[in-house]
This record gives structure tokens, sequence and C-alpha cells, in this order.
């Protein structure tokens, strides 16, 4: 009998307390990534006893380990970030996992595609608070308010960020004086509540209270996305600079984003504030493949696949495969309203149909930044955790700036090693593409890169296409237009749409009034 129990605790018997609850919360974690979670039989908990108020969540994810940022209702080969993030809300009983999205509220700041990663995404939404502000339910009330769940946001007023309720809802405002001195003064701490249940690649770094009309999505005045490349030798940066420079202003992205008919998008112009590619600090790790450069985005929206279109254009310049103006042809699609040239002479064509090329990896693409008006939002973090000799390393860790220097740390670490894996193989192998010598100070002849017998076009995070000969990007075959796209799917995957969505009763928008911007 002794050894048999001592065999039964021979596993974790010698694992601290900490190393125990971290290994508890990785498994829940792990078990709900691919799929929202319902609310557990017999773990009731009385929403609509608790006051809501609606707040924004500013968080970072590591896109590699993610299946895009929204939620997907088939199953997908990894987690969605939404996914993620309404487990988590649930598990800390923030939101209610019978009310779904839609019962909270929830909107998102922009999607970003499987692989691209976020600094500054931001969602919206309604969730628990502790503060009642003088609001409690009345005993003879709780019955009604147990079956109508959370708050609807129609009965809360603009009196942020303190909940407040109309004398008219379920909730009453008489509050006795022992009442009053149990009200709750100080709010939930929802990041670290949040951050202690979320795997480590998503972290939310600040919060805000909003009004009741905020939107995470319209409500932004500005999205910044930045898209980090090595400078290698056969990449001219004043080039792409020469190219990025044209990008300011009002244009039309259609042939610069991936038509998609289902969103069903009729306006294809875009306002660029801010464009250009700067120089990231030297990285030793980065010595053998060349300085690290950064392409910084700014503006109001962005269509499909925008930035990442943009970004292969840019390779093919910086390439000396295209010239510079070549992106003011493609940004040339409207007959009626045609682009003067950027520079005098430039010969700017009419593109209005999307010639074929393949768009940037998505790998080195982060959404920066998203930009709200300072009277909307208010960022801020919880109250710093008390400290005291001999603090925990659960305490110190829960700070949101150690682990994300923790995470770093590793990052660099690993960085490190490949490099030196990629110095150690160079004394047996070549690099995987000949590096062209060129200066800065001549424009490069396209010619000599035609002349190679194998052409190395990048695609972004080391990626090449190699082919052998190179079609000129204006002389390729071209798509359909826009309109056509738009008919097609409506004719096609739209038309079924409604007419299952007819069968099941739901109230849906016609097919030419949907218009799904990013």
């Amino acid at each position: 009998m002794a050894s048999s129990r001592s065999r039964t605790l021979s596993k974790y018997h010698n694992w601290t307390r900490e190393e125990l609850i971290a290994q508890l919360e990785k498994l829940d974690v792990d078990s709900s990534q691919h799929e929202i979670l319902p609310r557990k039989e017999g773990s009731f908990f009385n929403f609509a006893s608790h006051p809501r108020r609606k707040i924004a969540l500013k968080f970072c994810y590591s896109g590699q380990e993610y299946n895009g940022m929204a939620f997907q209702k088939d199953k997908t080969p990894l987690p969605t970030v939404e996914g993620v993030l309404f487990n988590a809300l649930t598990q800390t009983r923030l939101i209610d996992p019978n009310k779904g999205f839609e019962g909270c509220g929830w909107e998102r700041c922009g999607r970003t595609d499987r692989g691209v990663s976020a600094a500054g995404q931001v969602i919206s939404l309604w969730v628990r608070s502790a503060i009642n502000d003088g609001i409690i339910p009345d005993s003879d009330q709780t019955e009604t308010a147990s079956s109508q769940g959370v708050l609807n946001p129609d009965d809360v007023n603009d009196e942020l960020p303190l909940l407040t309720v109309d004398a008219g809802s379920s909730f009453s405002s008489r509050v006795t004086r022992s009442q009053r001195s149990s009200i709750a003064t100080s709010e939930i701490p929802y990041i670290q509540v949040l951050n202690r249940v979320l795997p480590s690649t998503i972290r939310i770094i600040a919060w805000s209270p909003v009004a009741e009309t905020f939107s995470a999505r319209f409500s932004c005045q500005f999205r910044h996305y930045k898209y980090f490349f090595p400078a290698t030798k056969d990449l001219s940066i004043p080039r792409m600079e020469d190219a990025v420079g044209r990008l300011v202003g009002s244009h039309d992205f259609r042939n610069l984003c991936t038509l998609d008919g289902s969103r069903q998008i009729d306006n294809y112009i875009r306002h660029i504030s801010h464009a250009e590619i700067s120089q990231i600090g030297p990285d030793e790790s980065a010595m053998d493949i060349g300085p690290m450069y950064v392409f910084n985005l700014i503006g109001n929206a962005f269509l499909y696949n925008q930035v990442r279109n943009i970004m292969a254009i840019l390779f093919l310049v910086g390439s000396g495969l295209e010239e510079p103006h070549v992106l003011s042809s493609l940004m040339n699609g409207d007959p009626k309203n045609p682009v003067p040239p950027y520079r005098p002479g430039e010969k700017i064509e009419v593109v209005d149909r999307k010639p074929s090329y393949q768009m940037a990896i998505g790998l080195p693409l982060v959404l920066w930044d998203c930009g709200y008006l300072t009277e909307d939002v208010k960022w801020q973090t919880d109250d710093d955790p008390p400290t005291a000799t001999g603090e925990t390393e659960s305490v110190i860790t829960s700070n949101v700036r150690h682990q994300l220097s923790s995470i770093y740390m590793r990052s660099r670490i690993r960085s490190v090693i490949d490099g030196h894996f990629l110095r150690a193989s160079s004394r047996y192998h070549d690099l995987p593409y000949t590096p062209l010598p060129f200066t800065d100070d001549e424009a490069r002849d396209a010619t000599l890169t035609h002349e190679k017998t194998t052409l190395n076009i990048p695609v972004g995070a080391g990626v090449h296409i190699r082919t052998a000969k190179y079609i000129p990007l204006l002389n390729r075959a071209r798509g359909d237009t826009s309109e056509a796209v738009n008919e097609r799917w409506r004719q096609g995957r739209g038309k079924k749409r409604l007419e299952r969505q007819k069968l099941q009763g739901e109230d849906t928008p016609s097919l030419h009034t949907i218009n799904i911007a990013s």
C-alpha cells in the first residue's frame, strides 16, 4: 500500500503551490482555446444581481499562435483571439456565456488575419462591475432580474463610469442606509483578473470606462500598422521610400487589397495620413541579414489585406523589378478621376482591374495602435499590487510589464540562438538567395535583376518566390472588376445565405445594403 501511494504521489508531491496553480491554469486555457465554453451545470451565477458598465480593453497578442482575431463559428486549425478572450471573460464571470457576443455588445476595432499580431488592438463591451453607485436590486425583484440575465444597454444612461439605471428598469434605486454602507467603491482589477487566465500570448495592457454610445470600431480615429523587414543587399530602401511617399492622402485602393464579395464594399477610397520607412536600432542577431526596417502606415480605415498588398508592391519596387511610379498607377483605378503624376514626366497608367500578384506574408505585420479621442477613452491600469519585504514571485509577475519583459527576453534568446545556427551553417552552405552589390546613390536598373538565372522575389519574413522569368506587373493578367466580384457573390453564396436566414426567421439587411468596412 505504501509503495502504491508513493507511486501515486511521485508526479506532483514535490511541486510548489505556485507551480500547481500555474499548471492547472494552463490546462484550463489549453482546453478552452478552440471553442466558446457554455456555463457548467451547477455553477449558476446570477449576473442580473450585479451592475454592469461599458468598457474598452486594449491588448496585445502574438498572431502566429492564432487563426486570426475574429471568432469563427466553424472549427479552425488554431484558436482565434476573440474565442480565447471570450472564454477568459466568462471564466472570470465578467460576462454571461449564455448571452454570447451579442449579449455583451462586443465590438472590435478591426480584424487581423492568421499570423498577424497586434500591440494595441481594442474591443468594447459591457462587463460586470464592482461599483454599484447606490443601485441595489430589490429582494422581490431578484427572480425577475435573474430571468432577464444581464442588463440591456438601452436601460443604462450616459452617466459613466458609474452605473446608473432608470427607475423603470428591473433594478430599484431605493437603497437603505445599511445597504449603502456595503456598496463597493473600487473597481474590479480587470487587467490582473484577465491576465491570470489568459495565455501569455495575449496580454491586457489597459482599460477605460466608455460611454454607452462608444464603439471600438466606429469611434476609432486612426489605425496604425507596422510591417517589419530586413534590408538585404538586394533591396533598395530609397526606391521603396519613393513609392511610399505616394500613399499619403486619399486614394482608390481597389488594386491594393483583396476583393471579397461577401463584404459588398463599393467605396475603395481610404485616407492615409502618414506613411514612412524607418530603420530600427542595430540588432546583433540580424547582422547576417542586414539592418531591420519598419514600414509605418497610419489611416482612418483600411481595406481587407490592404497593408500586405501594399507591402508586396514595395518589395517589387525595392528589388528593382518595378519602378516606384507603379504604385501611382495601381491607385489610378478610376478613369473619370485620374491620378496626377507624383513627379513631372512620370507616365501614370489607368489600372481599372487588379493585376495578379502575391501579397506579402502576414507574420511581420502588427496592428500597432488604435487611436481615439481623449474625451472618449481614458486608458488606465489596475492599482499596483501591494509590495512588502519578501513578496512572492506571483506578485512580481502579476505586473504586465514584467510579464512582457520576460516574454521578450526569451524571444531575444531564441533569436540569438537562431542567428548562431545561421552563422554555423554558413561554413558549409550559401545564403538561400544571392545578394547583388548596389549603393543607395544610384538607381538600380531593373534589367540587372532580369539577367539573373533565377529570381528570388521577397514577400516578407524571409520568404522568397523563385521564378525564372519576371513579368512586369502591369502586363499581367487582371482579375474582375470590384462590381463583378460583388455581383457574383450576391448571385451565389449571398443568395444562399439570405435564403437560409429567411428559413431561420432572422431579420437581415438586403444584400445591396451590406457594406462592411475595415
